[in-house]
């Protein structure tokens, strides 16, 4: 993949609820598009499914479907079809090494879907540029989440000053 990275911007977010994470997964997602890749990274329970899941509902209901959003826990990869591009959650918490990402598929992926990956450490070398690192870590009172969004592509950039201004 072509190195199309600058300087990193960084934004972090306290987060006070679960409600909190879904308002901000549906705002992301509101700017996504295809060759759009995120990676959520952060410990069990953190809240990287609850926050996809809420994303990928979110675009869902823009095209007016209600539709049952699974972890992909168990199957790796659940994917959904969207006018204009797919959208790929992959969970890499059970993959066995990083040569298995090949099979998955993801290359492809990377270059016109939109990618949600959780355990992105499991990429190894296959970690696509131009994506947006999301880490979540959960706070001590157990409902709240600092979310830091970091971006190494210009394409993240408006979106990161947007929500740097609370303007979302």
């Amino acid at each position: 993949m072509t190195d199309q990275t600058g300087p990193e911007t960084t934004v972090t977010l306290t987060l006070h609820s679960p409600e909190a994470t879904v308002d901000l997964a549906r705002q992301i997602a509101a700017d996504l598009g295809p060759g759009d890749t995120l990676l959520l990274d952060g410990p069990i329970g953190a809240g990287k499914s609850h926050f996809c899941r809420a994303a990928i509902s979110s675009m869902l209901a823009a095209e007016g479907r209600d539709e049952d959003v699974p972890s992909p826990t168990f199957t790796l990869v659940q994917t959904y079809e969207l006018a204009g591009h797919d959208v790929w959650h992959v969970d890499l918490y059970r993959l066995g090494s990083a040569d298995h990402v090949q099979e998955l598929g993801l290359a492809d992926a990377f270059e016109d879907a939109v990618v949600f990956v959780e355990w992105p450490d499991r990429l190894g070398g296959n970690r696509p540029d131009g994506a947006l690192d999301i880490a979540i870590l959960p706070q001590a009172d157990d409902e709240s989440r600092q979310i830091t969004l970091t971006a190494r592509h210009p394409r993240w950039r408006p979106l990161l000053a947007k929500l740097g201004r609370g303007q979302t």
